[in-house]
């Protein structure tokens, strides 16, 4: 579980809020992608990304910080590579469904786009569908959240 200290939290209660608070950034959602895409390196995720060296910089010490990336010496211990702890592979769903809303939603249809398949069969991955215990798919509709009181009953 992530808990870090120095946070700031935007809505302590929500964990959509919290979520966002800690990997909710354009650059860390784009290096939690490439890291599920296999980067280790910082030179790798600089060429990928475009983005300048020092807010690369920032966002990987964050990610470590933040308990998503483990930053290691490489063999001979010249250079770092970052690794996904449990809590960044855990971030693959995330991943997944902003793909899969961006395929329906930020292209035209003529539009070309990467596509993310099953290597064994090379079939699109399936599109992500939250389901009720009896397999029924379930919208926004269906659900109830329930919030934390403020005020604890007397």
């Amino acid at each position: 579980m992530l808990q870090p200290t120095d946070m700031d939290w935007t809505d302590p209660e929500c964990p959509v809020a919290r979520a966002a608070d800690l990997v909710g950034d354009k650059w860390i959602l784009l290096i939690i992608r490439d890291s599920l895409d296999g980067k280790r390196r910082f030179s790798e995720f600089e060429k990928s990304l475009g983005v300048a060296k020092n807010i690369l910089s920032d966002r990987l010490r964050l990610l470590v910080d933040r308990g998503v990336l483990t930053r290691t010496p490489n063999d001979r211990g010249t250079r770092s590579e970052y690794q996904l702890t449990r809590a960044g592979l855990d971030l693959f769903t995330l991943i997944l469904s902003l793909r899969q809303w961006g395929e329906r939603n930020a292209f035209g249809t003529d539009e070309r786009h990467s596509i993310l398949v099953e290597p064994a069969t090379g079939d699109p991955v399936p599109q992500l569908r939250p389901l009720d215990q009896d397999g029924n798919e379930l919208g926004p509709q269906e659900t109830l959240l329930i919030r934390v009181s403020h005020h604890p009953e007397p």
